[in-house]
């Protein structure tokens, strides 16, 4: 079909066989899901269409934008992502517990983050124990696309020092300049590793200009940083940024791309997008 931007020059055979492994893959990084599915009552609190902030789908199966993680940092230059104070609310008759706020107009709710079952992880609850919202490195690194990061000495929380040569920075793939990234994990302290939120963070001088046009985006992507949710929205891949050459067969060697079923994501073009949320389950 032509509006799902599916690339002309792949074959659409391949990515039909390839549902069955991704299928699996999605299983994998969806613990829980299946049991949110069961134990949610349409008629219960919640659900509808939500507006959120996203990356654009420029191309593939995905169907719709990442979600984005709106930014802070801190006094001492730590990143960390906004998570609103949780509160409890009476909703469908029901007390709920939420964490939202509005910012720019635009109301942000940690329910942006309701696919691929990663709304059940333990992070992701409201009133989480334990966690802060801090960005960390994971404990794997990808030294091969951002060899950068394995160089940072006292590794563990990303900071604004770490990204002083974002105007230069570059590696193989793309231009020089465009913006640079890393990969990090969010609200994943002790958590099992099926539980891990992955993070892309790029800081960017086109975020910097777009932040000068639009307001919600000068509220949320402070000194040029941009992060969203890395989990393709597809079948719960996790994309890549300026990771392989192969991205550039499908003009996305400068955005964010999938390579399981080539998805590409544009980071610098942040749009609305909306999605069907889910009712919450009775008792949450």
């Amino acid at each position: 079909m032509a509006d799902d931007k599916y690339p002309t020059d792949s074959d659409r055979r391949r990515f039909v066989k390839g549902v069955v492994g991704g299928a699996a893959l999605s299983g994998v990084l969806t613990v829980g899901a299946a049991a949110v599915s069961s134990a949610t009552d349409p008629t219960e609190a919640g659900g509808g269409i939500m507006e959120y902030r996203s990356a654009v789908r420029d191309l593939g199966p995905a169907p719709r934008g990442l979600p984005q993680i709106p930014i802070e940092i801190d006094d001492d230059g730590y990143l960390q992502g906004l998570w609103p104070e949780p509160e409890t609310v009476t909703a469908g008759g029901q007390e709920v517990v939420v964490s939202e706020t509005e910012i720019a107009g635009t109301e942000y709710t940690t329910e942006w983050y309701q696919y691929c079952g990663v709304q059940t992880f333990e992070g992701i609850a409201p009133d989480a124990d334990g966690q802060d919202a801090y960005f960390r490195y994971p404990e794997a690194l990808p030294t091969s696309e951002y060899p950068w990061m394995e160089e940072v000495e006292g590794r563990e929380q990303i900071n604004v020092e770490q990204f002083a040569d974002y105007e230069q920075w570059g590696n193989e793939v793309g231009d020089t300049g465009v913006g640079k990234p890393a990969v990090a994990t969010w609200r994943s302290q002790d958590v099992p590793p099926e539980e891990t939120v992955p993070v892309i963070i790029i800081r960017s001088t086109q975020v910097e200009e777009a932040a000068q046009e639009d307001e919600w985006l000068a509220e949320t992507c402070p000194q040029g940083f941009i992060a969203y949710l890395n989990k393709c929205t597809h079948f719960c891949c996790v994309p890549g940024y300026k990771r392989l050459d192969e991205a550039a067969e499908y003009n996305a060697e400068n955005k964010i791309y999938c390579n399981c079923h080539q998805s590409v994501y544009d980071p610098f073009n942040n749009e609305p997008d909306t999605f069907v949320s889910l009712p919450r389950p009775e008792g949450e």
